[in-house]
């Protein structure tokens, strides 16, 4: 495979993703934001956790993944444990922008 092929094959998820991103979004609630990944999901709960360094454990349910790689982006509970930032947004019904790659 030629970089021109695995360049355009990443076009390609890039967009489809987009599009399924673009179907699903207004069926969740929050959208949550950490280093590694992008989620909406419908419940989330985020605990600081002090035990050594401080870390946070982010629990969400009733997920949806932005992962191009991942063959089944949906996702019945997820928990994240991370010693970086964690953004969570609730979404207004019409907020269908996408996040920026």
């Amino acid at each position: 495979m030629s970089a021109e092929d695995l360049e355009k094959y990443e076009t390609e998820m890039e967009l489809t993703l987009y599009r399924e991103y673009r179907d699903v979004v207004g069926i969740f609630k929050y959208v949550v934001e950490t280093d590694r990944r992008f989620y909406l999901c419908n419940a989330v709960d985020v605990k600081a956790r002090t035990e050594g360094e401080v870390f946070f454990e982010v629990s969400m349910s009733d997920c949806w993944v932005w992962d191009m790689y991942r063959p089944a982006r949906f996702a019945k509970n997820v928990k994240v444990l991370t010693f970086k930032d964690v953004n969570v947004e609730e979404l207004q019904p019409a907020e269908i922008d996408p996040p920026k790659p």
